[in-house]
Formats: C-alpha cells, sequence, structure tokens
C-alpha cells in the first residue's frame, strides 16, 4: 500500500483555508457595499415614508411622480452598482491576507529556488527561509473588510436615510404600507371591495394617543377639542362617503373621489362613513378649559426690599407660561407734596412668572422672587395680577391683590429725604425744581446729620445737574441719570462707609427699633436682627483690639464690672428675637434698650509694666496709629483739592460741591486738619475758622514725616526679625512721605495722592509687623500681654482669654478674618463704581485707575 507525503508548503496553506476563505468573503462585502449603497439608502428612504402614512397627504399626481422617479433611481443605481461589481478572486484574497503578514510569508512559500538548487549549503539556507516564512504564516488572521464608503458619500445620505427607517419603526406602522395598493384606479380595492380607514390625533399638548377608527365601534366617541381627523376610502367611485357635523360646518358628506378627508373637531356632533362597511359615531368634545391661577399665601418682604408671592397654578392640560402684571392704584395715592400733580405716562410692570422645570404643569405652586425697590412705584399703593397661558392660548388670571409696592426701607432721615425727592423726580418731570429746592433745603446745614462727606459731595453734585437740566429742558435719559445716582446716595447715606463698630452696632439697634415700630414684616424684621447680630460681633472685635476704647471707667474695681459670656450674648438676642415673632414688641424693645447699654458698659483694660498705664510699646503703637490717621485725613483733604481744582468756575478750596476749603466760606467740609492730624474721621466739621494757624497740604506732609522719624528713633522690637521688617516697612512709608511732599509742592496732587496711598499702606505693614515683635516679646517674658476687671489673665468683654499676641482666644493676626476680605471687595467695587462714572473729571477718573491697577 503506497503511502502519500503532503510537503510541508501545501500544509501550511491548508490550515490558511479559512483565513483565505473569510478574507475573500470580507472583500466581497466592501465591493458590495461600495457598488449598492444607494440601493439600499432609496429603499430605506422609501420605506420610511410610506410607514409614516407620508403618502396619505399627498396626492395622487405627487404620489405617482415622487414613485416613478423613486424608481427610476432605483433602476440607475442597481445597472451602475453592477457594472462596478466583481469578484474578488483567491489570488487577491491571499494577496491581501499576505500584505498583513511581515515578510508576505505566502508569497515567499510560492517561490522556487532559482539559483543553487545543487549546492548542499544553498539548499539549506532556502529550506531555513521556507521554515521561517511558514513560521510567519501562524499569525495570520481575516482581514476585517473596509466598510466605509464616505468618499462616494461626503453628506451622509445613507445616514439620513437610516435615521428616517428609525423613526419610521418607532412611531409609524408597517400597516399602512398596504394602503399604497389601493391608491390605483382598478387595483385590490376593485376586486375586494369598498374599504376606508381613519385616524384620530388629539393636539399634542394634551398627551392623549392616536386612535385608530377601524378599532373603534360604533356608538359614543369622547375627544379633545382640536382633535385632527383624517378618513381615507379606497374603492370604486361613489360606494362610499363620509358625513360629519363636528368641524363646525354645515352638515359635510363627500365621496372617496377625494382620497382623504382631513377635517378638526369643534363641536360635538356626528362622525359617519356611510356605504359598505361604515360606521357611524356620536361624537362629544372635551372642553379644554382656561387655566385657574391665585394667590397662594402672604408675600414675604425682606430687609432689603425682595419680595416673594407665592401662587398655585391649575389647568386641565397644563400651562405654558404666565405673567404678574403690577399697574398703579391712582386712586389710593395720597396725592399730597410731589404727587399732588398728575404723574407722567408709565407702562405696568410686567414680570414672568416662573414655571416648574420638571413635573405636572398641570397643578403647581411656585414663588415670584423679586426687588423693585428701583421702582418709581416703590412704596406706593399698587394692584397686582396674575396670568397664566395654556396651549390653546387661553388665559386665566388672579384676583387682584391691592398693597404697597415692596421696597427698600431706609431709616436715616436724609437718606428718606433723598429717596423721596427721587420717587417725586420719577413721579413727574414738572417736579424737578421742586425735588433741587427740597434737595438744596435739608443739605443747608449738613454737619448736624450728614455722616459721609463723599455722599454729601455726591448729593451736591445732583443737585447742580438737577438744575441744570430744568434751566435747559431735562431729557428723560438725564432724569433717569439723576434718579440713578440719587439712589445710589441715598443708599451710601443709609449703610455708609462706618469704620467705627459701635457707631455701626447703634445704627443697627435703631433700625432694628424704627422697624418694629412700624409693623415690619417677620423676615425684614429677621433680617435686621441678623444685621445686629454681625454689627456686635465686629464690636466685640475692635473692643479687644483697643482695649481703652471702653471709656474711662476702665480704672474700676474689677468687683464692680459685669462680666457677659457669650453665651449669654447670644441668648440675651435669641429672646428678643422670640419676643418679636410673638408680637411682643414692647418687652423686646425694653430688651433691646438693655442690651445697648450693657454693650456700651463693656470695656477691656490692660496693663503695663510696674502697673504703670501705658508701656513703651504701646505708646510706639498709639504714636503710629496717630500719625496713620493724620495721613489718611491729609488724603482726604488732597482729594478734595484735586476734584475742586477741576471743577469749572471754583476758587481756591470753594465749589458748589464743597465750600469753604479754609472753613470761611460757608457750610462746607474743612479741608486742612488741626494740629498737623487732619481730619481722619472724614466727618462734616462746622462753620468758621479751623484752630491755629492755617496750612498748606505740603507743610502738613512734611509734619507727618518729621513726627514718624522721632518716633522710629527708640522704637521696641529691636534685633528681632518683626522689628527689623516693622522698621523697613516704615522707612519706606518714611520715603512715601517725602515723596508726597515733593509731589504737593509742585502742586502734583494726583502723584501725591498715590505716594500716600503708598505711605499708608506701609504704616500698616510696620504696625502689623510692630504688634508681632510686641506680641512675641511680652509672650516671652511675661506669658501674657494684659488683665481684665483685675484678674490675673486678659479677657475680652466676653470673657474669653487673649491669646499670646492680644487677641481674643488665638494668636493669629486680627487682620487675618473674613471681614478683612469683605472690606477689601467693598472699597474695590467703590472704586470700580467712581471710575465708570464718565461724569468725574478725568484726572481724577485716572488716578482711580492708577489705584486699581496698584490693588
Amino acid at each position: 500500500m503506497s503511502q502519500f507525503k503532503i510537503s510541508p508548503t501545501k500544509a501550511t496553506l491548508n490550515k490558511l483555508r479559512w483565513p483565505l476563505r473569510l478574507t475573500r468573503l470580507g472583500m466581497v462585502a466592501e465591493r458590495v457595499t461600495r457598488a449598492f449603497w444607494p440601493v439600499w439608502t432609496v429603499c430605506l428612504a422609501v420605506l420610511a415614508a410610506l410607514m409614516l402614512g407620508l403618502h396619505d397627504r399627498l396626492s395622487s399626481e405627487v404620489f405617482w411622480g415622487i414613485a416613478v422617479v423613486s424608481g427610476l433611481a432605483m433602476i440607475w443605481f442597481v445597472w451602475s452598482g453592477i457594472r462596478q461589481f466583481y469578484w474578488p478572486s483567491a489570488i487577491e484574497a491571499s494577496a491581501r491576507l499576505d500584505a498583513t503578514l511581515p515578510g508576505q510569508p505566502l508569497a515567499a512559500l510560492a517561490d522556487h529556488q532559482a539559483i543553487g538548487a545543487n549546492d548542499e549549503a544553498s539548499r539549506a539556507v532556502w529550506k531555513a527561509h521556507l521554515s521561517r516564512m511558514r513560521e510567519a504564516t501562524r499569525a495570520a488572521h481575516a482581514v476585517q473588510p473596509d466598510l466605509r464608503v464616505s468618499r462616494n458619500d461626503p453628506f451622509g445620505l445613507r445616514y439620513m436615510a437610516v435615521l428616517a427607517f428609525i423613526v419610521a419603526v418607532s412611531f409609524g406602522s408597517i400597516w399602512r404600507i398596504a394602503s399604497v395598493t389601493e391608491l390605483a384606479v382598478g387595483g385590490q380595492a376593485l376586486a375586494t371591495g369598498p374599504s376606508w380607514e381613519g385616524w384620530v390625533e388629539p393636539p399634542t399638548y394634551t398627551g392623549k394617543p392616536s386612535l385608530y377608527l377601524n378599532d373603534i365601534a360604533e356608538g359614543p366617541l369622547l375627544l379633545p377639542k382640536g382633535s385632527l381627523i383624517t378618513v381615507h376610502l379606497y374603492g370604486e367611485v361613489g360606494s362610499l362617503a363620509v358625513s360629519e357635523t363636528v368641524s363646525g360646518r354645515n352638515e359635510v358628506q363627500s365621496d372617496n373621489t377625494e382620497l382623504a378627508e382631513v377635517f378638526t373637531v369643534e363641536t360635538g356632533g356626528t362622525l359617519s362613513v356611510e356605504g359598505s362597511g361604515g360606521r357611524s359615531w356620536q361624537v362629544s368634545v372635551i372642553a379644554d378649559k382656561p387655566p385657574s391661577i391665585e394667590f397662594d399665601g402672604d408675600m414675604d418682604v425682606a430687609a432689603s426690599g425682595e419680595m416673594r408671592q407665592p401662587f398655585a397654578v391649575t389647568d386641565d392640560y397644563g400651562v405654558v407660561g404666565g405673567q404678574a402684571e403690577i399697574t398703579l392704584d391712582l386712586g389710593a395715592v395720597d396725592r399730597r407734596y410731589g404727587l399732588a400733580i398728575d404723574p407722567d405716562p408709565r407702562e405696568a410692570i410686567v414680570l414672568d412668572l416662573p414655571m416648574t422645570i420638571s413635573g405636572d404643569r398641570g397643578e403647581f405652586s411656585e414663588t415670584l422672587v423679586e426687588n423693585l425697590s428701583l421702582h418709581p412705584w416703590s412704596g406706593l399703593p399698587v394692584r397686582i395680577v396674575l396670568r397664566a397661558e395654556d396651549a390653546l392660548g387661553q388665559n386665566g388670571k388672579s384676583e387682584p391683590l391691592e398693597i404697597a409696592l415692596p421696597g427698600r426701607r431706609f431709616f436715616d432721615p436724609l437718606a428718606r429725604s433723598v429717596i423721596e425727592g427721587r420717587r417725586d423726580l420719577l413721579w413727574a418731570t414738572e417736579n424737578a425744581p421742586r425735588v433741587a429746592q427740597v434737595l438744596r433745603a435739608v443739605t443747608h446745614r449738613p454737619e448736624d446729620f450728614v455722616r459721609s462727606t463723599s455722599a454729601y459731595l455726591m448729593l451736591r453734585v445732583a443737585i447742580r445737574r438737577l438744575e441744570a437740566g430744568v434751566d435747559a429742558g431735562l431729557s428723560d435719559e438725564s432724569k433717569e441719570e439723576i434718579a440713578t445716582a440719587l439712589w445710589d446716595i441715598a443708599v451710601l447715606l443709609e449703610d455708609g462707609n462706618l469704620s467705627d463698630a459701635l457707631e455701626r452696632m447703634h445704627r443697627a439697634q435703631d433700625r432694628l427699633s424704627q422697624a418694629m415700630r412700624e409693623g415690619a414684616s417677620d423676615a425684614e424684621i429677621a433680617g435686621l436682627m441678623q444685621e445686629l447680630r454681625e454689627a456686635t460681633q465686629d464690636y466685640l472685635r475692635q473692643l479687644a483690639q483697643n482695649p481703652r476704647e471702653g471709656g474711662d471707667q476702665q480704672q474700676a474695681d474689677s468687683r464692680n464690672m459685669q462680666q457677659l459670656t457669650e453665651q449669654d450674648l447670644q441668648d440675651m438676642m435669641d429672646r428678643i428675637q422670640e419676643l418679636m415673632e410673638q408680637g411682643r414688641m414692647e418687652e423686646a424693645q425694653e430688651l433691646l434698650d438693655q442690651l445697648a447699654e450693657m454693650m456700651e458698659n463693656m470695656q477691656v483694660t490692660e496693663g503695663a509694666p510696674n502697673g504703670e498705664p501705658g508701656g513703651e510699646g504701646e505708646q510706639a503703637m498709639q504714636g503710629l496709629e496717630e500719625t496713620l490717621r493724620g495721613q489718611q485725613g491729609l488724603s482726604d483733604d488732597a482729594f478734595r483739592d484735586l476734584q475742586e481744582q477741576f471743577n469749572p468756575g471754583a476758587q481756591a478750596g470753594q465749589s458748589d460741591e464743597n465750600e469753604g476749603r479754609n472753613g470761611g466760606e460757608g457750610r462746607g467740609q474743612s479741608h486742612e486738619g488741626q494740629g498737623g492730624q487732619g481730619s481722619g474721621d472724614g466727618e462734616l466739621q462746622g462753620d468758621g475758622q479751623s484752630g491755629g494757624q492755617e496750612r498748606s497740604l505740603a507743610e502738613r506732609q512734611r509734619e507727618l514725616r518729621e513726627s514718624l522719624r522721632q518716633q522710629q528713633n527708640g522704637l521696641p522690637g529691636a534685633g528681632t526679625p518683626e522689628g527689623d521688617a516693622a522698621r523697613g516697612a516704615l522707612d519706606q512709608a518714611g520715603r512715601a512721605m517725602d515723596g508726597a511732599e515733593e509731589a504737593l509742592r509742585n502742586n502734583d496732587l494726583a502723584e501725591a495722592l498715590d505716594n500716600q496711598a503708598e505711605a499708608m499702606e506701609a504704616l500698616r505693614e510696620g504696625m502689623r509687623q510692630l504688634g508681632e515683635a510686641l506680641a512675641q516679646q511680652n509672650s516671652e517674658n511675661q506669658g501674657q500681654q494684659g488683665q481684665v476687671s483685675g484678674e490675673g489673665q486678659a479677657r475680652d468683654p466676653l470673657g474669653r482669654n487673649a491669646g499670646a499676641r492680644g487677641n481674643p482666644g488665638t494668636n493669629e493676626g486680627m487682620l487675618q478674618g473674613a471681614d478683612v476680605y469683605r472690606r477689601a471687595r467693598e472699597l474695590l467695587n467703590e472704586l470700580r463704581d467712581r471710575a465708570a462714572d464718565q461724569t468725574r473729571p478725568k484726572p481724577e477718573i485716572e488716578y482711580l485707575k492708577r489705584l486699581l491697577d496698584r490693588f
């Protein structure tokens, strides 16, 4: 029996049989896809259109036109595909597979040795080569086909067809394709007899499903108003007809000469398909009721003037939007003073109501939140009407709410006068002369009640602009700008830039007391109570840092002093708020007065070496504080002179905005300080000459520089890193003062202000470093800085232990708290607001921009 031996090359090729077959099939798929992709694209598009029933909405002419075009396109694409397609051969499949292998081993195995066949060594090399090639074929795998045809279909038409087909499968019906056969007269319908199809499509906003009339038996049919009914008739002409009385027209009857009958349900009535296999329904209409909207509770008003009004909305299918319309109740307005004349025409306030984002809009509750403090009707009687609209365009409205339009409350008398003037100006332009006259009257003696120099100057500028507008004819734009300025002035007068914590606390107490007397809302009282808590904490922190501010009683016996813990203070404020919430305003006011009295009587006494008040370090800090206050006052005076310098028509130190640079011309701010210190508090001074010999700004700057030089001699803390840093900062402050003096002598006020700002910053840094040095020194020598009420350890007004550096309960610097950053943000915002005011002189704006660039 003979035996046949298969060569290694053939055995290798047998192992590659399936990779070669699969690669060849992949090549077939590639060529089919590239040749026939337009064919299946057209097929999917046509199927999608038929499944969605688009042919039912077309006339027979349009339908058959599209059908012919689609058929011709299909024939063309099939013929083109056949021409492009050719079957891949086994050699092409082998070449593709071989191209994916290193060294193309399949081609190498098919080669024959051409040279050296008789040489033993050459044959050995050839066998080794074939062995390596057979080894390389073990990594052979079928090549994946490349089915991409993006080069042939740059617009992605195939993807559009697939997407349309997916939509048709999801929302269409494959049974609609069968209706195509009924479109041709003499088709299957003629053979099987007349037939019909009908659908009811309720309005989309109702959320109700479509109905197939063929599946609904005769009888009552309940449909939403606006439902769309479509009925298709097939078969011999005249064999079927549609009659209906639901579309609002007279009874209509149509035969099947029309491919489709489409109408909308407007009223109840009958719907019939008459003829063989026809049906009849008695249609009742579900009326779409208008939405209902109403106020859902009382309005809450915050201290800032923000109002929060809850409301509730109901509708049978859901609303699409809503508005709140606010109109002036002119009959309820107290027509006196600036409101006596007829108001200028002003449109009603229209606010969009918030709609629920998630959930059912058929029934929900929301809250309208808005702050209308800036509106001219703020504080005046108004009517608020809420409106809601549904998808059908129907509107529902609430009963009117008659209230005084909420707005921010002002407690400062001058701020109230400014706001009243602003209201009168916006009420009617005819009030402008009266407003200017009233504002001049209330600022006649500013030293009695005006706290802020800046607010006073801004108010004088606003008065001048208003009077100029009256003379030249006040335009609407100028009126709005002046009204905006008056609002900013009132806010500045109300809030102020109060640097003294005790005054802030008194202001908060006064505001809370006035709100209780005037019957403010709970939300507003809660906001004012929180303001009092914050102001009280600020005062306690300042009192702990500056113990001597407690008053002359700091030498009293500690046994006669009252100890108040932080918990006691918190409990007392909680009790005040509880009494206010219960409506017991008299008891709350009495307790508030007791709290104010106790806070004023608080002080922290501070010991010194050998029992003498005021050690060397304390005296140095006092001197630096006085120098800083003097520099601040001098900088304020220089800034006011810069304003007056560019005020047209103003004399030296005198202008309409700020009269009396030397105090002898009128009722303005005395620019020059006394004793070389200046007016650092920023308050308005009285009439008359400033005490002592009048000195120029440059001379006052030189005196401050000399005072600082004397304080630098013998400064404590020498040899420590903090002490050396303090000396370096004070040296920098001295150089900045020298530059400021030179600039003042050259009448370069802008440059002087820059140098003065640098000097004040360096002084603050020097004081901080000196405080660190003193605290470190006292910690090493004594372990504590002072005593509270004669006890063995320093305590703040709440009884808390002072840290090693004299701060309550901590060794961290008091300048590292959040209030410092808040204050810094406020100052930056103020600088930005002033720099954006184009009515200010150009040099002032440039100076403000330089400050912003620096800080």
